[in-house]
């Protein structure tokens, strides 16, 4: 029996709601504010407040696969260079939390896994530190340089080209007219990102879904809306331009490589011919987080190894 597409994708909507992890979402906010205290004490009169940012912020975050955003602002004569940042937050970072946590070098970021814990849980906090741009005027224009680490798309280890304005970043999604079925969009499409193992970066998917809402008249049930959503990505992905909101100066395009583009249009391509063939395809592409599927009786809602168990790349890119 073909899958109905819509009610398969409203199911993989609810399953994902970040409230089903209710225990561990406050565990993470627990480890937030005492991060939070602890670049505070340290740093004192040269850092304004910590804030919550990224998907959970936008309101786009999903279960299977989460972690918090923190962002660090800094006062611009804290340190004299943004590499000087960087590396002091790090040696701090590591430093408290490197008996209890993991404490990794990122692109912009500085990640702090902690150990599993007794439940088997693990909490995941990127803390994102970033340098005011003039002395003493974040709290006018909220604008921040961040330093990059390690090579990002297009962007060199070492630069500090990233300028930007983390609170527009937020504010973006919030005043989109239609910001509902935005962040459904994004939700899904960051399901097929984690469920695959794809690479984009989540803020270059939901930018390149804004655009693709400003674009289109995206309209339907929401296979529709979604199909529509893929359809520009496959036909504008390796051309398209996504300035950050926060900085019209910041390409965010450039986080990914040409040729991670052309992945990604490829991968467009042959989910929608798949799914087009076979309807019982979206259950690969778009599955439940079988941890919160049951029936009245206890079983599944939907056998998913009905579905295909493998998805046969249609070109070398797959």
């Amino acid at each position: 029996m073909a899958t109905d597409k819509n009610k398969h994708l409203n199911e993989v909507l609810n399953t994902h709601k970040i409230r089903k992890e209710q225990a561990l979402l406050d565990k993470h906010k627990s480890k937030r504010d005492e991060i939070c205290e602890a670049l505070n004490e340290k740093y004192g009169p040269d850092i304004y407040d910590p804030f919550t940012s990224g998907s959970y912020a936008k309101n786009t975050a999903v279960n299977k696969k989460f972690d918090f955003d923190l962002m660090a602002p800094f006062k611009r004569n804290a340190f004299g260079t943004l590499e000087a940042m960087y590396t002091d937050v790090y040696d701090f970072l590591l430093d408290r939390y490197g008996r209890e946590a993991h404490v990794r070098k990122q692109k912009v970021s500085v990640g702090i896994e902690f150990f599993m814990d007794s439940d088997g849980d693990v909490v995941k906090i990127d803390v994102v530190p970033g340098r005011e741009l003039n002395q003493d005027q974040y709290k006018d224009d909220n604008k921040l340089n961040l330093y990059v680490y390690s090579q990002f798309g297009k962007l060199q280890s070492g630069s500090d080209y990233i300028r930007s304005n983390i609170k527009a970043q937020i504010q973006n999604i919030k005043d989109n007219a239609d910001k509902v079925n935005l962040r459904q969009k994004v939700r899904l499409l960051k399901i097929w990102k984690i469920h695959n193992t794809k690479t984009p970066k989540s803020f270059f998917l939901e930018l390149i879904t804004i655009k693709a809402f400003e674009k289109n008249n995206i309209s339907g049930d929401i296979w529709d809306r979604l199909k529509t959503v893929l359809e520009f990505i496959r036909d504008n992905v390796k051309t398209i331009s996504l300035p950050d909101p926060g900085n019209s100066n910041n390409e965010v395009a450039d986080s990914m490589t040409d040729y991670e583009k052309m992945v990604m249009s490829d991968d467009m391509r042959n989910m929608l011919i798949r799914i087009e063939e076979d309807s019982d395809y979206i259950k690969i592409y778009f599955p439940l987080n079988e941890k919160f599927v049951s029936d009245d009786d206890g079983g599944n809602k939907y056998d998913t190894r009905k579905a295909a168990a493998s998805i046969p790349p249609a070109t070398r890119f797959g």
